[in-house]
């Protein structure tokens, strides 16, 4: 049977503009009539000459909402022209495994249901972003053109008659407007964990696990109920032989069981507990769609994301991808503590410092110029995709692990020996009026041409720091030459150490205020204190310096990491 698609007339929604990882609102915004087809319209008109005839993938972390947001995307990629998708059982996909998809199956793209770390339910959030033919984010130039379109859209192409049975793995052909359109329904996890295991050594691991050469090594790993729970199962359960109650929370729920997913101190609270009363080695938690890990140690020795990147890229021996392929460059964003730039120093290889957004790691990797890079909210990854990733990070550290043969803690104080220590610390205040924290924004804007404040000194309880210099972080793309501009207010004191101020863009209303602290010690005998010790006075000058408190009307943040 032939199906037909129609024009459904629409008008523009305000504010589709696409943040530094997609379009995330509240689920209720998203039910709006036309809301959703309108963004996916915008997704598919950008990419104008590419669409007819494509391939693109499809999946999500499996929050609310999110089988409907499939339903609608086959509907509508019908109507449009597209050949084929490629859809995760039951819309299931995690991030990393749909930038997978993408590059081993040559696809135009992909379409990304997730909120990632925000929260799921019908109370809750729900996000679309799009992935472009290298499996990474949709670079700026593109998401701009999806913003353009979205203010002036008047229609959008639907095949509302399309019914496609997503819960069974297989390929279902369908005829629209005259035109062949399939949909294989994929193993959300297959391409995935046959990737990870030509990338890592899985038998070292389960040598490390089952303790062949020594003690066996307990690990705990928490998936907060989001997309990687399947993932977890399949390859910590089936594959490395971790006992069953190595894992918990692997079951993957709409609400994601009425929790944050976010993994850090504070939303994965119940792993830290069971780390630090249990006697397990290595733990390890991950976000609702997969790209974001947290990294712990016994009895909870936190590793933070900072200082865990820079410990992949200094032991890259010990991963066979790299053997294979070498490493031609590290990353960071710019909030990122600098302890990877140690380690490229010391490598000798580049090391880039880019605006927050995974994007903006993609072009470097394309170009060979990019191996491994990180962002201090809790992602990780390397070139082998294009997007951050949490299992390959706990590979990664498993793998470190197995060939030093060493615990967490003895590889981190193995690295501050080598390197010295870079404490950092990232302040969250979630969910403030937005007038007032632009207003603070803008003045400390204001104050990158104060030159009268380059050398000023500022002091908290003995201790003294001069500031260096006070900027608006730019960044020209050193392989396409584009710019982008006021990505963060940076305050930069003489010794090295730094304090950044921004408005988080993954938020789905309101502002998130996030400043960042960081200092760096040589001193082996400050190694082991409490970062949030050693960082208090600068802290403090910091959030004097912005009259934080005053402009968001809170004095303590939402989440320390």
């Amino acid at each position: 049977m032939s199906l037909t698609s129609y024009t459904k007339a629409t008008k523009p929604f305000e504010g589709q503009k696409p943040g530094t990882s997609g379009l995330r609102k509240a689920v209720k915004v998203f039910e709006t009539e036309h809301y959703t087809e309108n963004f996916v319209q915008c997704i598919l008109s950008a990419m104008s000459g590419s669409l007819t005839g494509c391939s693109l993938v499809v999946g999500g972390d499996g929050r609310y909402f999110c089988k409907k947001a499939v339903d609608i995307i086959i509907k509508m990629c019908a109507a449009n022209g597209v050949r084929k998708l490629l859809v995760g059982q039951d819309g299931i996909l995690s991030t990393p495994c749909v930038s997978c998809v993408i590059r081993q199956q040559q696809t135009a793209g992909g379409i990304v249901l997730t909120a990632s770390h925000n929260p799921g339910g019908p109370d809750a959030d729900f996000g679309i972003k799009f992935n472009i033919a290298n499996g990474g984010p949709a670079p700026d130039a593109v998401t701009n053109k999806m913003y353009d379109i979205s203010k002036t859209i008047v229609e959008y192409r639907i095949c509302p008659e399309l019914q496609c049975d997503i819960s069974k793995i297989g390929t279902q052909e369908f005829t629209v407007d005259n035109r062949p359109f399939t949909v294989e329904v994929i193993d959300s996890v297959g391409d995935y964990v046959t990737y990870m295991k030509e990338i890592f050594d899985f038998g070292a691991i389960k040598n490390l696990l089952r303790g062949t050469n020594g003690q066996p090594l307990k690990i705990l790993i928490d998936a907060m109920h989001g997309v990687t729970g399947p993932y977890v199962r399949r390859i910590f359960l089936e594959e490395l032989g971790a006992s069953l109650n190595s894992a918990v929370n692997i079951v993957p729920l709409e609400n994601f069981g009425g929790h944050h997913p976010d993994p850090n101190l504070t939303y994965a609270a119940d792993l830290v507990k069971a780390m630090k009363e249990g006697d397990f080695g290595f733990g390890a938690a991950f976000d609702g769609d997969g790209d974001r890990n947290m990294i712990l140690g016994h009895k909870a020795f936190f590793v933070t994301p900072s200082d865990s990147v820079a410990v992949i890229a200094d032991n890259t021996d010990y991963i066979p991808y790299f053997k294979k392929h070498g490493v031609k460059g590290l990353a960071r964003s710019m909030p990122t503590g600098c302890a990877i730039d140690r380690v490229a120093e010391k490598k000798g290889v580049e090391v880039f410092e880019v605006p927050t957004g995974w994007k903006y790691f993609g072009n470097l990797m394309d170009a060979g110029r990019l191996s491994i890079c990180g962002e201090e909210s809790f992602g990780t990854g390397s070139n082998h995709i294009r997007e951050k990733d949490g299992i390959w990070a706990v590979l990664a550290w498993l793998s470190i692990l197995a060939g030093r043969n060493m615990s967490v803690e003895q590889v981190l104080l193995s690295h501050w020996g080598t390197y010295g220590r870079n404490f950092f610390t990232r302040y969250d205040y979630e969910n403030c009026e937005s007038a007032p924290c632009n207003k603070m924004m803008a003045a400390l804007d204001a104050m990158c041409d104060d030159a009268s404040l380059v050398g000023k000194e500022l002091s908290h309880d003995g201790k003294t720091y001069n500031i260096a210099k006070i900027d608006n972080f730019a960044y020209t793309d050193p392989i396409d030459g584009s710019v982008a501009k006021k990505q963060g207010l940076r305050v930069l004191m003489s010794d090295g150490s730094r304090v950044v101020f921004r408005l988080s863009g993954t938020g789905s209303s309101g502002a998130t205020v996030r400043m960042y602290v960081e200092s760096y010690e040589a001193d082996p005998s400050t190694f082991t204190k409490d970062a949030q010790d050693v960082l208090k006075p600068l802290v403090e000058i910091a959030l004097s310096l912005a009259n934080l408190k005053e402009y968001t009307g809170r004095q303590e943040p939402t989440v320390i990491t």
